[in-house]
C-alpha cells in the first residue's frame, strides 16, 4: 500500500482506539507510527516488509512502553501494527511472524489495481472527514512542539511522489498524496514560525532585562 493509505488507516485505527480507551492520541505521532515500519527501505541490508513489519518484533519493542505508559500507548501500537496487518497484508506479503518464520503473509492484491486505488481513496476520504469532524486538522494548523515529527511522514509521501523512490505514485493517487504533503508542510512551517517568534521574543526580553539591570 502507498504512504497515503498507511497514514489514513493508521490515523483512523489509532483515533478509534483512543476513543475506545479514552486516550487522546497525539496526531503527528500517530502519523509517524503509521509509516515507521517502512524505515527498512532506508536501512541497507534489511529486506522490505521483513523484520520491521513483524508483529512479534513490534510487540516486543512496545512492551517497555506498555509497562511505563499502559493504555496511553495503545493507539500508537495499533497505528504501527495496522501497517502490516491491513495495508501491506492487502497489497503484498509481509513477514508477520519473523523471526519464528520467514514466510510472507498477505493477499497480494496488485498495488496498482483498481481495487487497491479505490481502497486507498476510501480511507483517505474517511480520514479527511474524521480529521475535520474531530478538529484534528485544525489542531495541526496550531503551533505545537510535536509537529516537527511530521517531517517523517512527509518524507514517506515526498519520496515516491516526487522522486519515485522506492516506487512511483500512480496518477490516480496523486491528489491524496499532495493533500497530505500540504498538510504536513503547512503544519511544520507554522511551528517553525512560532518557534522563531518565541526565540526572538526571548532574546528581546533577555536584552531588555540586561539593560534594566545596568541602570538599577
Amino acid at each position: 500500500m502507498y504512504a497515503v493509505g498507511h497514514i489514513a488507516i493508521g490515523y483512523l485505527t489509532g483515533k478509534a482506539t483512543g476513543k475506545l480507551f479514552r486516550v487522546n492520541p497525539n496526531i503527528p505521532l500517530i502519523f509517524v507510527a503509521s509509516v515507521i515500519p517502512d524505515v527498512d527501505i532506508l536501512i541497507p541490508g534489511l529486506v522490505h516488509r521483513g523484520p520491521t513489519h513483524s508483529i512479534i518484533l513490534i510487540t516486543l519493542i512496545f512492551l517497555p512502553l506498555f509497562i511505563l505508559y499502559r493504555g496511553k500507548v495503545l493507539p500508537y501500537f495499533i497505528a504501527v501494527t495496522q501497517h502490516s496487518l491491513i495495508g501491506d497484508y492487502i497489497t503484498g506479503g509481509t513477514k508477520l511472524l519473523y523471526p519464528l518464520t520467514e514466510n510472507y503473509y498477505g493477499l497480494h492484491v496488485n498495488v496498482e489495481s483498481r481495487i487497491n486505488i479505490a481502497t486507498e481513496w476510501t480511507f483517505f476520504l474517511l480520514s479527511t472527514l474524521v480529521l475535520i469532524e474531530t478538529k484534528d486538522l485544525e489542531s495541526l494548523f496550531r503551533p505545537h512542539r510535536t509537529h516537527m515529527l511530521l517531517a517523517i511522514p512527509l518524507l514517506s509521501l515526498l519520496l515516491p511522489t516526487l522522486a519515485k523512490f522506492p516506487t512511483y505514485v500512480p496518477k490516480e493517487l496523486f491528489i491524496p498524496h499532495i493533500a497530505y504533503i500540504l498538510v504536513c508542510i503547512v503544519s511544520i512551517l507554522i511551528d517553525v514560525k512560532a518557534s522563531v517568534k518565541n526565540l526572538r521574543k526571548h532574546r528581546s526580553n533577555t536584552f531588555l532585562a540586561h539593560i534594566a539591570k545596568k541602570f538599577t
